[in-house]
């Protein structure tokens, strides 16, 4: 299937905060303030997290601890290898090199590894280990979990499937936008082995999301079923968000951030431009402080925030404007929406010292159907919060 061409700036909805967002000059002695707090709040929760992981979701505003278990125990490990480059200290690669070995074990025993979330465990894991360090080991587990990862390949339709078992009917042939940042895993692992296999699928996958995962206005569903046996395109669903026809925030800054992170291994101009007409839906449906309400058909109290999907969206619109021609004509605001983003986040969503497993950003939302996580820190939230922070004040080269 022949890439899709790339739609015209005019496809994009007009930018409603362009003005007031170009132009905005990073404070650079603001911003190493606020990564000095998050990195003293790694600091002060270390002796909890080294053998263990911080759970998805925090209680009160701290993470109970558990094992290596879950698909977002890779957001921690990440923050330590961001930590450590930002600051150079030891301490940080230390502890990260101790749970490498985790996820060498977790590969190696098959530990809840029947899902689409390799990529988030083991690219800020063991493939950042091994671009930072050359861990073999830590690149042997990562590739292991790139095969584990291509066998969820579909073929008849170009997809990867997100969850369960491949025999499971409910589950049969289901891709979800989160998939976007799980498929530079198996980039990097044909760049690492020279094998296509991983590349082929990876492109095939991408395509198919940019079809049919995103809607003509630029919003997105959560997830989209395909028929596994002819490859015909379904359903798209919810399962996180609203409603099967409002867009999901977390879902959005998804696919903010993974069409361009892609476009770093595939160069399609498509992905580019995909990204540009996500974000500028997101960003005209953003309350005054550009922090989304967790689904994007809210855009103001008394609905939840989700300062999880705003940190995302600020590493997609940097991602994005690092990808697009200066002759663009959003681009500046873009790279002025991620620094207001970050700023804000730094200033006003920073939640308080507390004990040891205290997170990094108040009003977060895992699940908001199940009422899981619900204003609360999480962890892919701290994450990229602090990959945000790093990419604004270094030359930064990503784990994805």
């Amino acid at each position: 299937m022949p890439p899709m061409p790339p739609p015209p700036t005019s496809d994009r909805e007009p930018l409603k905060l362009r003005a007031a967002l170009e132009g905005r000059a990073p404070d650079r002695a603001a911003l190493d303030a606020i990564l000095a707090a998050v990195l003293a709040r790694i600091d002060a929760n270390l002796a909890v997290f080294t053998d263990a992981f911080p759970a998805p979701s925090s209680i009160g505003g701290v993470y109970p601890a558990m094992g290596n278990v879950e698909w977002t125990n890779g957001f921690w490990t990440g923050m330590l290898w961001l930590a450590y480059e930002a600051s150079g200290e030891a301490r940080y690669r230390q502890a990260a090199e101790r749970q490498v070995q985790s996820f060498k074990d977790r590969v190696d025993r098959r530990s809840n590894v029947d899902h689409h979330d390799l990529g988030f465990l083991y690219s800020l894991s063991c493939v950042a280990a091994y671009k930072l360090t050359g861990d073999v080991q830590a690149r042997d587990a990562a590739l292991e979990a790139a095969r584990l990862l291509l066998a969820r390949y579909l073929p008849q339709a170009g997809i990867i499937q997100a969850w369960g078992d491949l025999d499971d009917p409910d589950q049969a042939g289901r891709m979800i936008i989160d998939c976007n940042l799980n498929l530079p895993l198996l980039y990097w692992a044909s760049e690492t082995t020279g094998d296509r296999a991983f590349a082929d699928a990876a492109d095939r996958h991408i395509e198919q999301a940019a079809r049919h995962i995103v809607r003509p206005d630029g919003s997105t569903f959560h997830t989209f079923f395909m028929d596994p046996v002819t490859g015909a395109p379904r359903m798209g669903k919810t399962h996180q968000g609203h409603s099967d026809s409002s867009c999901w925030a977390r879902g959005q800054a998804w696919g903010i951030s993974g069409f361009p992170l892609v476009h770093r291994y595939k160069a399609d101009p498509s992905l580019l431009a995909l990204s540009a007409r996500l974000a500028n839906y997101y960003l005209n449906r953003l309350p005054a402080d550009l922090i989304c309400c967790w689904d994007l058909v809210f855009t103001g109290p008394p609905h939840e925030r989700d300062s999880s999907a705003a940190a995302i969206t600020a590493c997609g619109l940097l991602e994005l404007a690092r990808g697009l021609p200066l002759t663009d004509p959003d681009r500046a605001a873009y790279e002025g929406a991620a620094l207001a983003t970050v700023e804000t986040l730094g200033t006003r969503y920073l939640l308080p010292p507390g004990p040891p497993g205290t997170g990094v950003l108040a009003h977060a939302v895992y699940h908001m159907p199940n009422g899981v996580g619900v204003d609360e820190a999480c962890i892919w939230g701290d994450y990229f919060f602090l990959e945000a922070l790093v990419r604004l004040t270094r030359a930064w080269e990503p784990y994805w």
